[in-house]
């Protein structure tokens, strides 16, 4: 078998894996799409490790081992990531990445593009302006 099937599907896993973690705004399809990106370096390290051992008669298959270390890492990440996404949606109520960005409840922040009610000069008008 040639080196370039299994590298062209690594790189295809690993571009819509990538696509996922860009454009998706659910916490939990970002996760699955980071395991996608994973699978898609396991498989190419696994091709690469038969693809060079097949040169090499004694090899160590460093490259399985190492496949090996990587699924241990990627299970205790998915562990922890779907603990801290349910904690976060127990609290907040939302798995969404972008209403996740505020830290503090309750507080909105105030920047450039909020409307935010400021008072006015201090002639004792009270009235309120919307700066932009």
């Amino acid at each position: 078998m040639h080196l370039a099937y299994p590298a062209v599907l690594a790189a295809l896993l690993f571009c819509t894996g990538l696509y996922g973690v860009l454009a998706r705004r659910n916490a939990i399809l970002v996760l699955m799409s980071v395991e996608l990106m994973l699978n898609a370096v396991n498989l190419n390290l696994v091709a690469f490790d038969v693809w060079l051992s097949k040169a090499a008669r004694e090899t160590l298959h460093s490259g399985q081992a190492l496949t090996l270390f990587t699924i241990a890492i990627a299970a205790a990440e998915i562990g922890i990531g779907l603990a801290i996404v349910l904690a976060v949606h127990r609290n907040r109520g939302t798995s969404d990445i972008d209403k996740l960005r505020d830290t503090a409840e309750g507080h909105e922040t105030v920047g450039p593009d909020s409307d935010v009610l400021t008072a006015g000069p201090a002639d004792g008008a009270g009235k309120a302006e919307a700066t932009a």
